[in-house]
């Protein structure tokens, strides 16, 4: 079983991306880091620097940086403190701003870099290590009763009618005759999505960004 080693926490490992996931001058915004970037899909939470709290998703992370998806918009030099499961807090300041979400220098101890290190060779060694475990941690929600209908249109434009079995801030389940193939973007309702997965019923969809908890029924509806 072939593994990635942890050697040095200033570079965690090859498997790295690289060029960043946001921005029009990504390449070369890529050049100036001097840690490399590391492609993990965590969901959390953050919170700005007015104790206003979201729903958010991450998109890379090195020991000194970290690209993080948002349901709204952030100002340049904020401070911000974010938590992601399996990851813990990590703290910093806007350094950038992208479609959907920002980028942050992160602002930590030798001892925390050190530590975020190695929780980062973790993550990406994680499925060589057999722990598999659903990183979708958003509690799902069941539609009252049984099922809702709502519209689901595909790219190209054609609608169709689906049933929305559950939900969470992420994504959702629908039943549906419909079988889009995997990654193909499709709406329901107000909400843009792709398709991650087909089942018995119809397909699973992850949302393009992380909705609000209070407003995705609505929005999916």
């Amino acid at each position: 079983m072939r593994l990635t080693v942890w050697i040095k926490m200033d570079s965690v490992a090859k498997r790295t991306v690289d060029h960043p996931t946001f921005g029009p001058n990504a390449g070369l915004a890529a050049d100036r880091r001097r840690h490399r970037r590391v492609a993990i899909t965590l969901l959390g939470r953050f919170m700005r620097a007015n104790k206003q709290e979201f729903s958010c998703k991450l998109v890379d992370i090195s020991v000194g940086g970290a690209a993080i998806h948002s349901p709204v918009e952030v100002e340049h030099g904020e401070r911000i403190l974010a938590t992601f499961d399996d990851l813990g807090a990590i703290e910093g300041h806007v350094v950038r701003t992208f479609a959907g979400g920002f980028g942050i220098e992160l602002r930590a101890t030798q001892y925390k870099r050190d530590k975020l290190a190695a929780q980062i060779t973790w993550l990406m060694n994680r499925h060589e290590l057999g722990e598999t475990t659903d990183l979708r941690r958003h509690e799902r929600t069941a539609i009252a009763n049984s099922k809702k209908q709502a519209t689901m249109k595909l790219d190209e434009g054609v609608t169709v009618p689906v049933d929305i079995i559950d939900f969470s801030m992420s994504g959702a389940s629908v039943s549906t005759i419909a079988r889009p193939p995997i990654g193909h973007l499709v709406q329901i309702g107000k909400i843009r999505g792709k398709v991650v997965r087909h089942h018995n019923d119809g397909i699973a969809i992850e949302f393009l960004a992380i909705q609000d908890q209070e407003a995705v029924q609505h929005d999916l509806i």
